[in-house]
């Protein structure tokens, strides 16, 4: 059901138009020196390749996060973001050159080993992956670090069941920092039910369903704990919902071979 969540993509004069970001940098003086003036081409460039990318453009994109790494090659955030893009049209050797670069140049920003873990681990480099989160999770100004424990438990639980209790662990944590993180309440239900603590993962799936609208793989986990602690009306409630809500999904059809009392 779930990805990882999201890379950080951290760019700088954010809001800002090319003209506008150019003029303030004028702004500041011609005690300016040539490397302030690069850095600042560099993330006017960023700035714009993230907005083509957001709109699709990606041509556009990959042009102006190219100049940016004209203009300051040691700039990480211009690394990150033309990682992403090269990700997403299938150039992962270029995209993990570009991750990799990013961490050489900041090893202690969480967002860059975050970034380059969720990459490792995409491409089954688990244990790679998890160096990397490790890294990030030693970041204390790191903003986000439920995002960040939830990544790692997720890797750990693509390895399968034998690393339960550490996904528990990271998911557990996830949610110390941020209560209602929706991907952690979904992933720790998903990982108690695989330990056979039905009624600890109900717990966790009621308050999944709290805080926003359940998705299939939700409804069908949610079916699938009643079903195992025996309440076949609730489990039946649920499988109505599934099949009224999303009535083509993979989970919604699954339901054809499940037991008669679950249906």
């Amino acid at each position: 059901m779930w990805r990882e969540l999201r890379r950080t993509l951290a760019v700088g004069c954010a809001g800002a138009l090319l003209a506008a970001c150019m003029a303030a940098g004028g702004s500041r003086g011609v005690a300016e020196s040539k490397q302030d003036k690069r850095e600042e081409a560099a993330r006017v460039r960023v700035e714009l390749g993230q907005r083509y990318m957001q709109r699709g453009k990606l041509d556009l994109a990959l042009e102006n996060l190219q100049k940016a790494l004209q203009y300051d090659p040691n700039y990480v955030d211009a690394h990150t973001v033309i990682a992403v893009l090269y990700e997403r049209i299938g150039n992962v050797g270029a995209a993990e050159q570009h991750y990799a670069r990013a961490v050489e140049l900041a090893p202690k920003s969480g967002d860059a080993n975050n970034n380059y873990g969720q990459f490792l681990c995409a491409a089954g480099k688990y244990a790679q992956a998890q160096q990397y989160f490790a890294r990030a999770m030693e970041d204390p100004f790191y903003k986000t670090p439920d995002a960040l424990y939830t990544n790692a438990g997720v890797c750990l639980l693509k390895q399968g069941d034998g690393h339960l209790d550490e996904a528990e662990a990271d998911f557990r944590r996830a949610l110390e920092t941020n209560p209602n993180n929706p991907v952690a309440l979904y992933q720790l239900a998903e990982v108690l039910y695989r330990k056979n603590e039905f009624f600890r993962a109900r717990a966790f799936i009621q308050r999944f369903e709290a805080i926003g609208k359940p998705d299939p793989a939700a409804l069908l986990l949610a079916r699938n704990i009643e079903v195992k602690l025996g309440h076949a009306d609730t489990a039946r409630d649920y499988a109505k919902r599934l099949r009224d809500a999303f009535p083509d999904s993979e989970q919604a059809r699954s339901l054809d071979a499940a037991t008669p009392e679950a249906h």
